[in-house]
């Protein structure tokens, strides 16, 4: 009889564990407009907007020359798919913790800006 509930104690606990995981994430990180984005080399995320977001937005400040500079960024966040309802990006990202913000390069060339 232990056994038969220790079984399905392991069977519930199992059962009950999310599918949303945490994931370390290389890219540049824009907010701009109460928008944010997460482009790394292979997807643009949407950034959940929260004290993590907010918190990483006050760390890239001191790196920008522009309000539209994206600035390196390494985080860990869980990846969330966005519901049908919502516009944007098809996947969103909530930041969990900020690992590192770098500077940009400034040789790097791939910056366009518009107007004067």
């Amino acid at each position: 009889m232990r056994k038969l509930i220790l079984i399905l104690c392991i069977i519930a606990v199992t059962a009950c564990k999310t599918n949303e995981e945490t994931v370390v994430l290389k890219g540049l990180y824009l907010y701009y407009a109460d928008a944010a984005i997460l482009q790394t080399p292979a997807e643009v995320y949407g950034v959940i907007l929260d004290e993590n977001s907010m918190e990483l937005n006050k760390q890239v400040v001191a790196y920008k020359e522009l309000a539209t500079d994206m600035v390196p960024v390494e985080i860990k966040g869980e990846i969330i798919p966005k519901s049908e309802e919502e516009e944007g990006w098809p996947n969103n990202v909530r930041i969990v913790e900020i690992l590192k913000v770098t500077k940009p390069d400034p040789e790097k060339k791939d910056v366009i800006t518009l107007g004067k």
